[in-house]
């Protein structure tokens, strides 16, 4: 058990787990049994303490900034009294750029190659050749319509070339395996 002292009040404890004087906040300080140190020699009572608390160490001042030199926000003029007094401003309207729309096309293209490599699968591009075929046409025509809101003309053809590829190749294999049927029944 160690006793432990606060240094301005000269209260005292037992308790281990304080550290700082309930009565003024003070860092407490244990009070030596062995060789102690002074605490106070400038000619009041020397209480002797073991001081473990950390060195202070002083930092540079803090800068002090001078606001009265600092120019006006305007934001007091604004408000003056309670009263808005908002000055009268003409805004210009900025253009805007809106960039072409592309979804026909991109979902074109898409569907294009989808059919292209997964379409060989259970004759799933049958279904999507045409879809590309459709979407990429429609979206040629919008664009062809009005070009500044609608985009993606490669994107369109690149959707209807592949769907078309599909198609073509489709009906290569159809007439090789017809041809190889009946020439077969013979």
């Amino acid at each position: 058990m160690a006793i432990k002292r606060c240094p301005s009040c000269g209260q005292t404890y037992i308790d281990d787990d304080i550290n700082f004087c309930l009565n003024d906040g003070e860092l407490l300080s244990y009070f030596a049994d062995g060789t102690p140190q002074t605490l106070f020699g400038d000619g009041r009572q020397s209480r002797t303490f073991v001081d473990d608390s950390p060195p202070t160490v002083l930092l540079n001042d803090p800068l002090v900034t001078n606001q009265n030199k600092w120019p006006s926000s305007g934001a007091a003029d604004i408000w003056q009294g309670g009263k808005q007094n908002f000055p009268q401003q003409q805004f210009a309207q900025y253009p805007s750029i809106v960039s072409p729309n592309q979804t026909l096309a991109i979902a074109s293209l898409g569907l294009g190659i989808g059919s292209l490599t997964i379409g060989w699968c259970c004759s799933l591009g049958l279904l999507l050749s045409p879809a590309a075929l459709i979407t990429g046409f429609i979206a040629l025509s919008q664009i062809k319509k009005n070009p500044q809101a609608n985009g993606g003309r490669g994107f369109a053809i690149g959707g209807i070339i592949a769907g078309a590829l599909y198609c073509a190749f489709y009906l290569v294999i159809l007439l090789i395996y017809g041809i190889t049927l009946i020439g077969g029944i013979r």
